[in-house]
């Protein structure tokens, strides 16, 4: 079945989309951008520099990093990083819910079997 990819562009320069978000619901899940970074296999510092493009894009830390002490540091998303994956992923599925019957209708001409 076809589906959206969803890019917002915000400025000439800036954009999110599904790979920078999955980062950042990484992040807030595994507690640092290092594990982050493990998990969808980029290097600490290719995880890094897409949360700074994202610093720098809103102009305020979307991601708060906890350093050293007991616990080894860590990292969490701040208030505008936990507003920027709800919004993006509730305009994701509106607009995949307003695209649903057109996708449906691109599978079909791909595969005219499927219709029943």
């Amino acid at each position: 079945m076809p589906s959206l990819s969803l890019r917002i562009q915000l400025d000439p320069e800036g954009r999110i989309g599904p790979g920078k978000i999955e980062l950042l619901e990484k992040i807030a899940a595994l507690g640092s951008i290092s594990a982050a970074g493990r998990d969808m296999a980029m290097s600490y510092r290719r995880a890094w520099e897409l949360v700074e493009e994202l610093n720098t894009l809103f102009g305020q830390p979307v991601v708060e990093r906890q350093v050293g002490g007991k616990n080894g540091g860590g990292a969490s998303l701040t208030s505008l990083g936990q507003v920027l994956v709800s919004r993006f992923r509730a305009v994701e599925q509106a607009a995949t819910a307003a695209a649903a019957e057109h996708l449906a209708a691109i599978q079909a001409e791909i595969d005219p079997s499927a219709t029943g």
